[in-house]
Protein backbone atom coordinates (compact mmCIF):
# COMPACT_ATOMS: atom_id res chain seq x y z
CA UNK A 1 0.00 0.00 0.00
CA UNK A 2 1.47 3.23 -1.18
CA UNK A 3 1.22 6.14 1.60
CA UNK A 4 -1.07 8.21 -0.62
CA UNK A 5 -3.85 5.38 -0.15
CA UNK A 6 -4.05 5.57 3.65
CA UNK A 7 -6.03 7.78 5.12
CA UNK A 8 -4.64 11.20 6.00
CA UNK A 9 -5.87 11.57 10.11
CA UNK A 10 -4.23 7.76 9.83
CA UNK A 11 -0.98 9.26 8.78
CA UNK A 12 2.24 10.23 11.05
CA UNK A 13 2.64 13.37 10.08
CA UNK A 14 -0.65 14.78 9.95
CA UNK A 15 -1.68 12.20 13.68
CA UNK A 16 1.53 14.77 15.01
CA UNK A 17 -0.04 17.53 14.28
CA UNK A 18 -3.49 16.87 15.23
CA UNK A 19 -3.06 14.80 18.28
CA UNK A 20 0.42 15.89 19.31
CA UNK A 21 4.19 13.89 19.23
CA UNK A 22 3.37 12.25 22.60
CA UNK A 23 1.08 9.77 20.28
CA UNK A 24 3.05 8.39 17.83
CA UNK A 25 4.51 5.02 18.22
CA UNK A 26 8.49 4.82 17.62
CA UNK A 27 7.63 3.76 13.44
CA UNK A 28 6.02 6.79 13.09
CA UNK A 29 8.24 8.89 14.42
CA UNK A 30 10.84 7.63 12.18
CA UNK A 31 8.19 7.64 9.37
CA UNK A 32 8.11 11.47 10.29
CA UNK A 33 11.85 11.74 10.26
CA UNK A 34 12.47 9.94 6.82
CA UNK A 35 9.66 11.04 4.79
CA UNK A 36 9.83 8.50 2.23
CA UNK A 37 9.72 4.82 2.05
CA UNK A 38 12.06 2.09 -0.32
CA UNK A 39 11.70 0.18 -3.04
CA UNK A 40 7.73 -1.31 -2.91
CA UNK A 41 7.70 -0.53 0.70
CA UNK A 42 5.79 2.80 2.00
CA UNK A 43 7.54 4.82 4.94
CA UNK A 44 5.31 3.10 7.78
CA UNK A 45 5.63 -0.28 6.49
CA UNK A 46 9.70 0.44 6.35
CA UNK A 47 9.80 2.05 9.77
CA UNK A 48 7.58 -0.76 11.52
CA UNK A 49 10.50 -3.49 9.96
CA UNK A 50 13.17 -1.25 11.09
CA UNK A 51 11.69 -0.81 14.65
CA UNK A 52 10.86 -4.93 14.90
CA UNK A 53 14.33 -6.10 13.30
CA UNK A 54 16.38 -3.70 14.82
CA UNK A 55 14.97 -1.78 17.94
CA UNK A 56 15.57 2.31 18.89
CA UNK A 57 18.32 0.82 21.24
CA UNK A 58 20.46 -1.09 18.35
CA UNK A 59 19.83 1.36 16.00
CA UNK A 60 21.43 4.48 18.11
CA UNK A 61 24.67 2.18 18.62
CA UNK A 62 25.53 2.12 14.73
CA UNK A 63 27.58 3.68 12.57
CA UNK A 64 26.78 5.84 9.61
CA UNK A 65 28.13 2.93 7.56
CA UNK A 66 26.39 0.27 9.35
CA UNK A 67 23.21 2.19 8.89
CA UNK A 68 23.91 2.51 5.12
CA UNK A 69 23.86 -1.82 4.71
CA UNK A 70 20.33 -1.57 6.33
CA UNK A 71 17.95 -2.62 3.32
CA UNK A 72 15.93 0.68 2.86
CA UNK A 73 18.74 3.05 4.45
CA UNK A 74 20.67 5.31 2.24
CA UNK A 75 23.28 8.06 3.03
CA UNK A 76 20.59 10.51 3.75
CA UNK A 77 18.70 8.49 5.78
CA UNK A 78 21.36 7.19 7.85
CA UNK A 79 22.25 11.54 8.45
CA UNK A 80 18.51 11.85 9.87
CA UNK A 81 19.47 8.86 12.43
CA UNK A 82 22.31 9.79 13.45
CA UNK A 83 21.35 13.45 13.59
CA UNK A 84 18.06 13.05 15.69
CA UNK A 85 19.81 10.42 17.98
CA UNK A 86 22.72 12.91 18.84
CA UNK A 87 20.34 15.92 19.27
CA UNK A 88 18.70 13.81 22.08
CA UNK A 89 22.35 13.23 23.79
CA UNK A 90 22.86 17.08 23.72
CA UNK A 91 19.70 17.45 25.16
CA UNK A 92 19.42 14.92 27.92
CA UNK A 93 23.16 15.68 28.72
CA UNK A 94 22.86 19.87 28.22
CA UNK A 95 25.20 22.15 27.99
CA UNK A 96 28.76 22.15 29.30
CA UNK A 97 30.28 25.41 28.74
CA UNK A 98 29.56 27.49 31.62
CA UNK A 99 28.73 24.90 34.05
CA UNK A 100 31.13 25.39 37.36
CA UNK A 101 32.52 21.88 38.53
CA UNK A 102 32.86 21.08 42.23
CA UNK A 103 33.62 17.30 41.69
CA UNK A 104 34.26 14.63 39.04
CA UNK A 105 31.11 14.04 39.39
CA UNK A 106 29.92 16.97 37.65
CA UNK A 107 31.95 16.55 34.57
CA UNK A 108 31.49 12.41 34.24
CA UNK A 109 27.71 12.66 34.38
CA UNK A 110 27.57 14.91 30.93
CA UNK A 111 30.44 13.05 28.86
CA UNK A 112 28.95 9.54 30.44
CA UNK A 113 25.82 10.63 28.52
CA UNK A 114 27.98 11.70 25.55
CA UNK A 115 30.46 9.02 25.04
CA UNK A 116 28.65 5.84 26.23
CA UNK A 117 28.07 4.55 22.86
CA UNK A 118 31.72 5.77 21.00
CA UNK A 119 33.06 2.49 19.12
CA UNK A 120 36.59 4.24 19.50
CA UNK A 121 38.63 5.65 22.20
CA UNK A 122 38.25 9.79 22.51
CA UNK A 123 40.70 11.93 24.62
CA UNK A 124 38.85 14.93 25.35
CA UNK A 125 40.46 18.12 26.95
CA UNK A 126 38.09 20.59 29.03
CA UNK A 127 39.12 23.99 30.25
CA UNK A 128 38.05 25.94 33.09
CA UNK A 129 38.60 29.66 34.25
CA UNK A 130 39.77 30.85 37.53
CA UNK A 131 36.38 29.64 39.45
CA UNK A 132 36.21 26.29 37.36
CA UNK A 133 33.61 27.14 34.95
CA UNK A 134 34.40 25.19 31.65
CA UNK A 135 35.29 27.44 29.03
CA UNK A 136 36.14 25.30 26.16
CA UNK A 137 36.67 21.76 25.18
CA UNK A 138 39.07 20.38 22.64
CA UNK A 139 39.12 16.11 21.71
CA UNK A 140 42.85 15.91 21.49
CA UNK A 141 42.81 11.98 19.34
CA UNK A 142 40.89 9.83 18.76
CA UNK A 143 41.37 5.66 18.37
CA UNK A 144 44.21 3.86 21.29
CA UNK A 145 44.74 6.77 23.92
CA UNK A 146 48.50 5.46 24.21
CA UNK A 147 51.06 8.00 25.81
CA UNK A 148 53.42 7.96 22.93
CA UNK A 149 51.12 9.55 20.58
CA UNK A 150 49.45 12.13 23.01
CA UNK A 151 51.94 14.93 23.40
CA UNK A 152 50.75 17.42 26.36
CA UNK A 153 51.67 20.18 23.61
CA UNK A 154 48.53 19.38 21.98
CA UNK A 155 46.62 19.56 25.54
CA UNK A 156 48.06 22.94 26.58
CA UNK A 157 48.31 24.41 22.78
CA UNK A 158 44.68 25.04 22.98
CA UNK A 159 44.43 25.71 26.60
CA UNK A 160 46.41 28.40 26.30
CA UNK A 161 44.38 29.46 23.33
CA UNK A 162 41.60 30.36 25.23
CA UNK A 163 42.91 31.17 28.77
CA UNK A 164 42.86 28.18 30.55
CA UNK A 165 43.51 28.25 34.23
CA UNK A 166 42.92 24.36 34.96
CA UNK A 167 42.24 21.42 32.37
CA UNK A 168 40.22 18.13 32.73
CA UNK A 169 41.25 14.97 30.70
CA UNK A 170 38.17 12.92 30.07
CA UNK A 171 38.30 9.76 27.65
CA UNK A 172 36.69 6.44 27.17
CA UNK A 173 36.86 3.10 27.14
CA UNK A 174 34.74 1.32 24.52
CA UNK A 175 34.56 -2.06 25.97
CA UNK A 176 32.75 -0.23 28.76
CA UNK A 177 35.84 -0.94 31.69
CA UNK A 178 36.42 2.15 33.23
CA UNK A 179 40.22 0.37 35.06
CA UNK A 180 42.93 2.71 34.42
CA UNK A 181 45.37 1.43 32.74
CA UNK A 182 49.56 1.97 32.74
CA UNK A 183 48.78 4.27 29.87
CA UNK A 184 46.30 6.05 31.11
CA UNK A 185 48.48 7.07 33.80
CA UNK A 186 51.59 7.61 31.60
CA UNK A 187 49.70 10.43 30.40
CA UNK A 188 48.17 11.54 33.41
CA UNK A 189 51.44 11.95 34.60
CA UNK A 190 52.71 13.80 31.40
CA UNK A 191 50.38 16.01 31.38
CA UNK A 192 50.60 16.85 34.78
CA UNK A 193 54.06 17.71 35.20
CA UNK A 194 53.70 19.48 31.60
CA UNK A 195 51.25 21.78 33.32
CA UNK A 196 53.38 22.73 36.01
CA UNK A 197 55.65 24.19 33.41
CA UNK A 198 52.77 26.12 31.83
CA UNK A 199 51.63 27.33 35.05
CA UNK A 200 47.49 25.34 33.83
CA UNK A 201 46.78 22.84 36.66
CA UNK A 202 45.68 19.23 35.66
CA UNK A 203 42.78 18.70 38.01
CA UNK A 204 41.54 15.46 37.21
CA UNK A 205 41.93 12.81 34.47
CA UNK A 206 38.30 11.17 34.03
CA UNK A 207 37.82 7.65 32.08
CA UNK A 208 34.58 6.78 31.07
CA UNK A 209 33.17 2.91 31.22
CA UNK A 210 29.33 1.77 30.28
CA UNK A 211 28.01 2.55 33.52
CA UNK A 212 30.60 4.48 35.60
CA UNK A 213 33.64 6.10 35.70
CA UNK A 214 36.88 6.65 37.38
CA UNK A 215 39.09 9.57 38.35
CA UNK A 216 42.47 8.96 37.81
CA UNK A 217 43.58 11.49 41.85
CA UNK A 218 46.30 13.45 41.08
Amino acid sequence: MKLKEISIENRPRERLISSGVNVLSDSELLAVLFQSGYKGENVIDMSNRLISEYSLEKLNSLSLYELMKIKGIGKAKACKILSAFELSKRVRAGRICEKRITCSEDIAKYYMEKMRDYKREHLIAVFLDTKNKIIGEKVISIGTVDSSLVHPREVFKEAIKCSASAIILVHNHPSGDCEASEEDIKITKRVNDAGKIFGIELLDHIIIGKKEFYSINI
